[in-house]
C-alpha cells in the first residue's frame, strides 16, 4: 500500500486574498447585481457572497437565476461599496460616523 502524501499551497491565504482583490477591480465575472436605494449597481460575484454571508447564500439557494438583481433595501451606496469592499478585501475604510450603520447592515447580512 502506499502512502498518502499531504500537498500544501504555501501562500494559499495571500493569493486568495489577491484573487478576491482582483476580482472586485474585474467584472467579467460578476454573476449577480446588488442595487440600493439611491439607484447605484455593484456587480459581484455569487461565491464571493456566499462565502462570507449565510443570508447571500440562503437568499441565492432559494433565486436561482443566473444573474439575479438584488434590491439591497435601506442601503445607501456609500454603505453598499463599503460592505462590498470588506467582503472582497477583508476590510473596508468607513467613516467614523458611518460604523453604527455598517454594522448593522454586517449583522443583518451575517456576516462573517
Amino acid at each position: 500500500m502506499s502512502e498518502k502524501l499531504c500537498l500544501q499551497w504555501n501562500d494559499f491565504q495571500d493569493n486568495i486574498k489577491s484573487a478576491f482583490g482582483n476580482l472586485r477591480e474585474d467584472n467579467d465575472f460578476a454573476d449577480v447585481t446588488l442595487a440600493c436605494e439611491d439607484g447605484q449597481q455593484v456587480e459581484a460575484h455569487k461565491v464571493v457572497l456566499i462565502s462570507s454571508s449565510p443570508f447571500f447564500k440562503n437568499f441565492l439557494q432559494r433565486h436561482k437565476h443566473p444573474h439575479p438583481l438584488i434590491y439591497m433595501m435601506g442601503l445607501k451606496s456609500k454603505d453598499l461599496v463599503a460592505m462590498i469592499d470588506f467582503l472582497y478585501h477583508g476590510e473596508a475604510s468607513v467613516h467614523q460616523e458611518d460604523i453604527d450603520s455598517f454594522l448593522v447592515i454586517a449583522g443583518e447580512l451575517q456576516l462573517k
